[in-house]
């Protein structure tokens, strides 16, 4: 299958570390909007944005979910930022099976941010609104991208892939609930 050049919009969020005092709203923030229904209930671990803590350098830094990565790295690098050695796992946005940092409490499987989509749209992220330090700015970039079409052996290889992980009746539940938000 030969790949497209195509040009779409790229949302991120771009974090500065510097700003960040470990307040924790974008946490708070998120987990609220994320709950069922939205707003309902606050809980951190529901949450697609963690804010990392280094206490002896009185570091902050906010990390959120990206994608789900079966598999744990092949390799551990080591990064040393201001003296200090830090493992690469402290920094990676992936949800995998070393560490369990962004999944959902409930069924255990993957989280992701999702840049706070939803009907009608916000202008920007509830973690970015609520960042008092401007630690979180959220970024809409156009980028040009291979697109590959998904084919319908690729997508019900990854569905079969979740089912044998976290089993059928869970899977179900947890679209069941996602499909109820809408």
């Amino acid at each position: 299958m030969k790949a497209e050049k195509k040009k779409r919009i790229v949302k991120t969020i771009r974090v500065d570390v510097d700003k960040c005092n470990g307040c924790r709203a974008c946490e708070v923030v998120c987990s609220a909007f994320h709950a069922s229904p939205k707003y309902s209930s606050n809980n951190p671990e529901r949450s697609r944005i963690r804010v990392i803590h280094e206490p002896l350098r009185d570091i902050y830094v906010p990390v959120y979910a990206g994608e789900y990565s079966a598999a744990e790295c092949a390799g551990r690098d080591k990064y040393t930022i201001d003296g200090k050695d830090y493992d690469e796992c402290a920094f990676c946005r992936a949800s995998c099976p070393s560490r369990p940092l962004f999944t959902e409490p409930d069924s255990g499987l993957p989280l992701k941010c999702d840049v706070c989509e939803s009907d009608p749209p916000l202008d920007e992220p509830m973690c970015v609104q609520w960042c008092l330090n401007d630690a979180l700015v959220y970024e809409e970039r156009e980028e040009e991208v291979e697109e590959e079409a998904a084919t319908r052996e690729e997508l019900e290889t990854g569905l079969e892939s979740l089912a044998n992980k976290y089993g059928m009746q869970k899977m179900l539940d947890t679209v069941a609930r996602i499909s109820k938000k809408g």
